[in-house]
């Protein structure tokens, strides 16, 4: 089990959704706090509740689509409180496009901000993680990353790419005490449909009726915290929609009609 409380914990993606919610509960532990996203006006209100709540409590602003200076944002957040003990990759971006009216430029914003960037600050900061005795890295997946979806190629992409990298990292680094919790949401209420990005890059900017229709961001962040502190290897999390992820594992075929039938929005 991974104690939580007194720990130097890094959520990307905290200004708002399931990496806020999760900051929150996180600092009711008494926890150090390091939060990254790209609005910082939005960060400094995360803030100011996670020290309220009894965290010490840091923000690194930065929009992850600049992968360029990831290695210097890293090694800045490992410098805020000497180590870092848990390491929350949440940030990322979705899509509202099929495959072939997405622009170039968008398949690769989302694919940076989604799997370049945690694969670079993870490289960054697992040798001082292994240095230092251990520790967690959790990742949000997504249930994209289980099957292909309608209007979401990048996207799943992505996410497909976060499950091989990271069950890599762990099956390399596991005798060095590091552990990978894959975080799988489903439908969750959160600005993910909102911020996901149309053919041409413009914001969908619109919250979905599946999305809507989703349980709140402070329920998956009990089973996010829950999940951690256990070290499980993966937690799935949302409604019915999980159902998917059984029948593409026992029934692939059949989940690939479902898929096809699927309303994507």
């Amino acid at each position: 089990m991974q104690e939580i409380s007194g720990k130097t914990i890094w959520i990307t993606g905290a200004s708002s959704g399931i990496g806020e919610a999760t900051a929150y509960q996180m600092a009711e532990e008494g926890v150090k706090l390091i939060l990254t996203a790209t609005n910082t006006q939005k960060l400094l209100a995360v803030q100011h509740r996670c020290t309220k709540l009894g965290a010490d409590c840091a923000i690194l602003p930065h929009d992850l689509s600049n992968t360029d200076n990831i290695h210097m944002l890293a090694t800045q957040a490992m410098a805020l409180f000497g180590s870092i003990d848990i390491l929350f990759l949440n940030a990322g971006i979705s899509q509202r496009a099929k495959a072939l009216d997405t622009d170039d430029v968008v398949d690769q914003k989302i694919m940076q901000v989604n799997y370049f960037a945690p694969v670079k600050i993870a490289k960054t900061i697992l040798p001082a993680m292994i240095a230092h005795g251990g520790g967690t890295i959790a990742v949000t997946t997504s249930i994209s990353g289980k099957f292909g979806f309608p209007l979401r190629s990048s996207y799943a992409a992505s996410k497909f790419a976060l499950y091989g990298f990271f069950e890599t990292v762990q099956a390399e680094y596991y005798d060095n005490n590091i552990r990978v919790v894959f975080i799988c949401p489903g439908r969750v209420r959160t600005n993910i449909s909102y911020n996901a990005l149309e053919a041409n890059g413009t914001k969908h900017a619109q919250l979905d009726e599946g999305q809507a229709s989703g349980i709140t961001a402070e329920k998956a962040a009990r089973q996010i915290v829950s999940a951690i502190r256990h070290q499980k290897r993966e937690v799935l999390i949302g409604g019915k929609e999980l159902l998917m992820v059984y029948i593409k594992r026992f029934f692939p075929a059949w989940a690939s009609r479902l898929v096809r039938k699927i309303r994507a929005t």
